[in-house]
């Protein structure tokens, strides 16, 4: 029997909760939530299902060694500590990411230098050989977090950020973080229970990540490769194992899922996203302007989207936002509407009251996830109450 180890899942602020989650459902042990980070415990295999299917991780880390340090020396020698032959050969090559919260330690490229030098130095003198950096395909990601004097160090087990899904080939202008995307629609509440609709759909990653989630596919099934791949207990038939059953556990989906855009060059980017991620048989995109369209579909319908900022394009922001407020009151009925924006000021002009405001950060603009219910009928004139 493989043994459990405690591993640390990074997230972005606001998603711990949900990534919690998500391990409980995956299966790991002994889950707690952080700031920014949930640590659990789990095996190898865990640990290969883990990078493969959380869809609100940016990184999956494995800690291995933590000691005190508030000097050079102490951070010198506490590195040579660890026995690096276990994770490297001489002649292979590693990065150090540093990240550092501390008075003792002013920059984080000093720590990475002066752990590279007590690793290195470690191989020389067992060895004679040293193993070399390679800052864009090492063979070991090494994490080093400092926090006051405590020194925690990881094998990053993920390699690129998660939120490189590997299905989008095109981006346009200003597209959402994958990420960020899938746990909007978690947030929101998504979960392939009915219609969806992204009016504005860009590169297409809403409509993609959305169609993940309906079908119940591994968020990182189209990636190209994760850093435990490298490691010298790199285990190809249990990752295959793995995959065989997450697929099996992917489910049908009896909606539709669509995407509208004004622009061609961004309809035709998201298709090729779309295709890429062999999602084709989920979701249809078109040309359309949301401000001229209407409700399609009969029953519920989930509607999420990233509108425009003034930040990143040039449109007359109030109308633009009261444009919002006017096609959702007129023209979609029964919709549960969700729409993140950076522009905290402009959500005053969308005339309606949001029944959910979550605070979530773009990048690092501070943003709001606004939820607004259109309810059928004469319901609808009823509850929406003017918030002009």
């Amino acid at each position: 029997m493989e043994e459990n180890f405690k591993m640390i899942a990074k997230c972005f602020f606001g998603f711990e909760e949900i990534l919690e989650k998500e391990l409980r459902t995956l299966g790991a042990q002994d889950v707690e939530k952080g700031v920014r980070m949930v640590s659990f415990k789990g095996d190898k295999g865990f640990m290969y299902k883990a990078n493969l299917s959380l869809r609100t991780a940016l990184k999956v880390l494995k800690p291995i060694y933590s000691f005190r340090a508030n000097n050079e020396q102490a951070l010198y020698k506490g590195i040579s500590g660890v026995n690096w032959s276990k994770f490297l050969n001489a002649n292979q090559t590693f990065v150090i990411d540093a990240t550092v919260h501390s008075t003792y330690f002013n920059h984080s490229e000093f720590v990475s230098q002066k752990c590279k030098d007590a690793i290195v130095d470690q191989f020389r003198e067992r060895t004679g050989q040293r193993p070399s950096i390679d800052k864009q395909y090492p063979d070991l990601r090494i994490n080093i977090h400092i926090d006051k004097d405590q020194v925690s160090v990881a094998l990053d087990t993920s390699g690129n950020s998660l939120h490189q899904r590997g299905y989008r080939t095109a981006t346009n202008i200003a597209p959402i973080n994958e990420v960020l995307a899938a746990g909007i629609l978690l947030l929101s509440g998504w979960e392939g229970q009915s219609h969806f609709l992204d009016p504005m759909c860009g590169s297409g990653t809403f409509l993609a990540e959305a169609a993940m989630i309906a079908c119940n596919i591994p968020a990182n099934i189209n990636r190209k490769e994760f850093a435990f791949e490298k490691w010298k207990d790199w285990d190809n038939d249990l990752f295959d194992q793995i995959i065989n059953s997450l697929m099996k556990k992917t489910k049908e989906f009896h909606y539709t899922i669509k995407g509208f855009d004004k622009a061609p060059s961004a309809v035709s980017k998201a298709k090729d996203n779309i295709r890429n991620a062999n999602l084709e048989d989920y979701v249809t995109i078109r040309e359309d302007n949301f401000f001229d369209t209407e409700k399609e579909v009969e029953g519920k319908l989930h509607m999420v989207f990233n509108p425009p900022y003034d930040e990143r394009l040039d449109i007359q922001m109030e109308r633009f936002y009261a444009s919002i407020g006017d096609t959702l009151k007129k023209n979609y009925p029964g919709t549960n509407a969700w729409f993140i924006t950076a522009n905290l000021e402009a959500l005053k002009f969308v005339g309606l009251k949001p029944s959910r405001k979550i605070k979530l950060f773009n990048g690092s603009l501070e943003a709001r996830l606004v939820k607004y219910e259109m309810y059928e009928g004469s319901k609808r004139t009823k509850f929406q109450s003017e918030a002009r």
